[in-house]
């Protein structure tokens, strides 16, 4: 939608039509404070954001704080209220029995980290994690993720969309049960091990989303995720920030085959790549045939170095995404966005793009929506 004046109301057909590559312009996302409500909106976010996490115990306050922060917010043009089940990313580890820790930070930030990654003493020997891997049906965090995506849905009536919870990457979830360090040993030295666990990991992934998706799908057409997109079939933002520690030979040999499966077993596909670190790997996931995009990260030293994503320093990232027949989603600064459009433009189909932004007004909203109507990036009101 892109009037100021009313709620929020996406088109179906908009993102069908980007996951196929047939969009004939941006998809475009833009979230704003309604005026008067700045100061409010951002501390409703972050109460509502690690609400489940910081307090599982009372989920409904959480739901309740996120419907009021959307009636305190607007959804521009592609945008919607996507109430995702934070329990931070990766809590499959928490699902296995691994540790998980809530943290939260004096500037208001926070995390959840999962076993050794939250306490370096949590990490296990294979015997150990091999005793771990099976779906434990009274696991308290899985059955938090049930009950916050049951009551999440009896709520929305229609007011926002549910998405999944934060699944995490399989090897991302390894690396938290046997710790980063003895994990990319192990790749060395302990080869066959990895492999086989990883691939029970995975399995045990998919029994989790098929059992949440088998709710979603009895109460809301189509699914989201962390990451604000919405499809009409079985949708996931797949991952790998362990990667960023492997060189690509260790890369395509253990979670290249992973990520393939993945693809292989859902319909709609977007590869998180996050940071500087992933790079080297960016040509084995182009190879991917049933990967529909990439959203790139730069990460937040990059963006110190003004190089976010609206960058001239990404455009042959993004020629060589998109000359793949891939899609890419990147958070552009609103005051950036008009200036990335114009630099993708030059070197790839804008059809293909997501570009998602959040404005610090509604005056600056209303200006960028008539200059991106003006440059045809999205079609005029009538």
């Amino acid at each position: 939608m892109y009037s100021l004046k009313g709620g929020w109301g996406f088109d179906h057909g908009i993102y069908r039509a980007w996951w196929e590559g047939e969009l004939e312009r941006p998809l475009i996302q833009i979230y704003v404070s309604r005026e008067g409500f700045e100061n409010e909106v951002q501390k409703l976010y972050s109460k509502w954001h690690w609400g489940f996490a910081r307090d599982p115990f009372n989920l409904v306050n959480t739901i309740d704080t996120f419907i009021e922060w959307c009636r305190k917010s607007l959804f521009l043009i592609d945008a919607y209220p996507n109430l995702w089940i934070n329990l931070g990313p990766g809590i499959v580890a928490g699902y296995l029995g691994a540790k998980v820790l809530f943290k939260e930070y004096g500037d208001g930030g926070a995390t959840v980290w999962f076993g050794a990654s939250a306490d370096p003493s949590e990490a296990r020997d294979w015997d150990f994690i091999e005793d771990m891997l099976g779906f434990n049906e009274d696991n308290f965090w899985w059955k938090v993720t049930i009950d916050a995506t049951k009551v999440a849905l009896v709520y929305s009536r229609g007011r926002f969309i549910v998405g999944f919870t934060d699944l995490g990457g399989v090897h991302d979830i390894l690396a938290s049960l046997r710790g980063t360090q003895n994990l990319v040993k192990d790749m060395y030295f302990n080869s066959k091990k990895v492999e086989e666990v990883s691939w029970r990991i995975l399995d045990l992934w998919h029994i989790y989303y098929e059992r949440l998706y088998s709710i979603i799908k009895q109460h809301q057409y189509g699914t989201s995720a962390w990451m604000g997109l919405w499809s009409p079939l079985r949708w996931y933002p797949i991952q790998c920030d362990f990667s960023a520690m492997l060189s690509p030979k260790l890369f395509q040999k253990f979670v290249l085959p992973i990520l393939e499966e993945q693809c292989r077993r859902l319909d709609h596909i977007i590869y998180h790549l996050d940071g500087p670190g992933e790079l080297p790997h960016v040509n084995y996931l182009l190879r991917i045939e049933k990967l529909n995009g990439i959203q790139w990260v730069p990460g937040a030293g990059m963006e110190l170095q003004d190089k976010d994503c609206s960058s001239e320093y990404w455009i042959p990232l993004y020629k060589k995404i998109l000359d793949h027949g891939k899609n890419l989603v990147i958070w552009v600064p609103c005051s950036r966005v008009l200036d990335a459009i114009e630099k993708i433009k030059s070197i790839g189909s804008l059809g293909r793009v997501a570009i998602q932004t959040s404005c610090s007004s509604e005056k600056l909203a209303e200006k960028l929506i008539e200059k991106l109507a003006l440059r045809k990036a999205i079609e005029s009101e009538t």
